[in-house]
């Protein structure tokens, strides 16, 4: 029976002096022990997803936080039953996750972080606001009950949006609580620090973010409903952080759920009903020779020549 992989999702914001270097050695370091996955490094700090053997993972979360200021990256480790990434990507980026807003900096001011346990008090207390800052399609995969869904498509929209729909939801008397989580919890790093510039001093924040309160919270005391998305092969997973039901999009890389896969609109590698009026019929087309092409080859065994795998 096949060994059950490894995966870990870290981020840590911290200065690193020589990103690029940093990139180098973390390429040849994750290759070198069989590594997969994705981690972005910037000025500000290291995010990603990496998955492998147990000890060889653990070799290369040992060389992240042997350098400078990295030493309490957070990591969250999982499991999956096969390598849930196709290839290894280490990144330079000018963040490590995308807000575009200038001078946030979660080392200077960040929300208070709630334990996963201390969360369910907080988000069913009258006086609080829960704001979901992940996008959409995430969202739509699963939410705790009574968050407010943005809806945005990438994460460098939540500025716009908070500022545009500030009045409404802060009111004319005492501000609320403002609690808000997302997946791993480094976006809420800085939309908690957004909201601390932006003046408001009650803010908190899920720590760990959904992954860990999954992971720790039992089902029975859960708050949480439907399934958290997971950007790799396993799609979503559920309490427990067992494997979830939800297959992906191969067109646009959203999570379809059984409703969503009886839609006439989809079509396993070519659409789904939320990216179907979004591509042409020869887009369509395109993408269905592709799936026929990529269908062949692993009925041969072999891996399709366009296919990002290694």
């Amino acid at each position: 029976m096949e060994s059950p992989v490894a995966v870990a999702a870290l981020y840590r914001f911290a200065p690193i002096a020589d990103p690029r270097a940093l990139r180098d050695e973390l390429e040849i370091l994750c290759r070198t022990n069989g590594i997969k996955g994705t981690l972005l490094v910037a000025g500000e700090g290291i995010n990603g997803t990496i998955a492998g053997a147990q000890d060889k993972l653990a070799t290369v979360i040992a060389f992240i936080r042997s350098q400078p200021d990295l030493a309490g990256t957070d990591v969250k480790f999982s499991v999956a039953a096969s390598m849930p990434f196709y290839r290894m990507k280490v990144r330079i980026k000018r963040e490590i996750v995308t807000m575009g807003v200038e001078g946030i900096d979660p080392r200077a001011s960040v929300g208070t972080y709630v334990a996963p346990q201390d969360w369910n008090a907080l988000i069913s207390d009258p006086g609080t606001i829960v704001i979901d800052t992940r996008n959409h399609y995430e969202v739509g995969a699963g939410t705790f009950a009574g968050a407010i869904d943005p809806g945005t498509t990438s994460f460098s929209e939540f500025p716009e949006w908070f500022r545009r729909e500030r009045e409404r939801l802060m009111g004319d008397g005492k501000p609320p609580k403002v609690a808000m989580f997302c997946t791993g919890g480094i976006r809420c790093e800085k939309s908690t620090a957004f909201l601390k510039a932006e003046g408001i001093e009650e803010v908190y924040h899920l720590k760990g973010g959904i992954l860990k309160y999954l992971e720790e919270v039992p089902e029975r005391e859960s708050l949480w409903r439907g399934e958290c998305f997971v950007f790799d092969e396993r799609v979503t997973v559920g309490h427990g952080l067992a494997l979830g039901t939800h297959v992906l999009c191969r067109a646009c890389r959203r999570p379809i759920n059984d409703e969503g896969r009886a839609s006439p609109l989809y079509e396993d590698g070519v659409s789904c009903e939320a990216c179907y009026h979004e591509k042409s019929d020869r887009q369509r087309a395109s993408a269905r020779e592709r799936n026929r092409q990529e269908k062949l080859a692993r009925a041969r065994g072999q891996a399709h020549v366009g296919a990002t795998r290694d």
